[in-house]
């Protein structure tokens, strides 16, 4: 990342977690929705749904809101169709991603939903950005720690420094509050999709002159969570 290093680390991991997919987002209570919420049933395009239901927590033209960018060709090349549909639907449990399916007690129609789906690929999915690349596995196993440590060295310390507590370009990414928000999906999203808008590189510009190996992202990841400790209230915490 680009970003510079701030004290307030927590508000920072806030806005770095609450994101869509799988839906890599922060615990906690979707918010109540009020009558003004819900779109009249024959509103179907995609921008309209959008700036409703979506901006307010991922940007208004798809980046820089709290939440991660939807306005990413690589994000949206990882994240299977299904995936999101399915997020979009059923929200994610536990986290600030609520259900937005009428029959999941949310304010959209099926027709909505795909709308939705639709839209995002069409409005923001450039297959000419990926270079014909294939992109890593949108979900794996954990891989191995130790590995991990030596693929954090070589792709990540630069930035987020040695250790991960943070370094001249970018915050620290060990720290508690931020793991306890950051799902084990978020973090392997992170390090395939990168935070466009935050200056932060993809897995092909991670280290020069290569890409990071399937194998790479699931032990860095692996390391990551290693690091993850029990933070009272919240799930997981004494």
């Amino acid at each position: 990342m680009t970003t510079s290093t701030a004290p307030n680390v927590v508000v920072v991991a806030m806005l770095l977690v609450v994101s869509l997919t799988g839906c890599d987002v922060a615990p906690g209570r979707a918010r109540a929705r009020t009558q003004r919420d819900t779109p009249p049933a024959q509103a179907t395009t995609f921008h309209a749904l959008y700036d409703r239901q979506c901006a307010g927590c991922h940007g208004r033209d798809g980046r820089l809101g709290a939440a991660r960018p939807l306005n990413d060709a690589v994000y949206l090349a990882l994240v299977p169709p299904e995936r999101i549909r399915h997020v979009i639907a059923n929200g994610v449990p536990g986290t600030e991603q609520p259900a937005f399916a009428l029959s999941a007690g949310g304010p959209l129609t099926d027709e909505q939903i795909e709308s939705l789906v639709q839209g995002l690929r069409a409005a923001w999915w450039r297959p000419d950005a990926l270079r014909d690349e294939h992109v890593p596995p949108y979900a794996a196993p954990l891989g191995d720690p130790e590995r991990g440590s030596a693929v954090y060295a070589a792709a990540c310390a630069s930035c987020h420094g040695g250790e991960g507590s943070g370094g001249s370009k970018a915050r620290s990414i060990v720290h508690s509050s931020y793991l306890a928000l950051a799902s084990d999906q978020h973090l392997r999203t992170t390090v395939i999709a990168g935070r466009s808008d935050l200056g932060m590189p993809d897995w092909r510009g991670q280290i020069a002159g290569r890409a990071l190996s399937p194998a790479e992202i699931s032990d860095v990841v692996a390391w990551l969570v290693t690091k993850r400790t029990p933070v009272p209230g919240r799930p997981g915490g004494s």
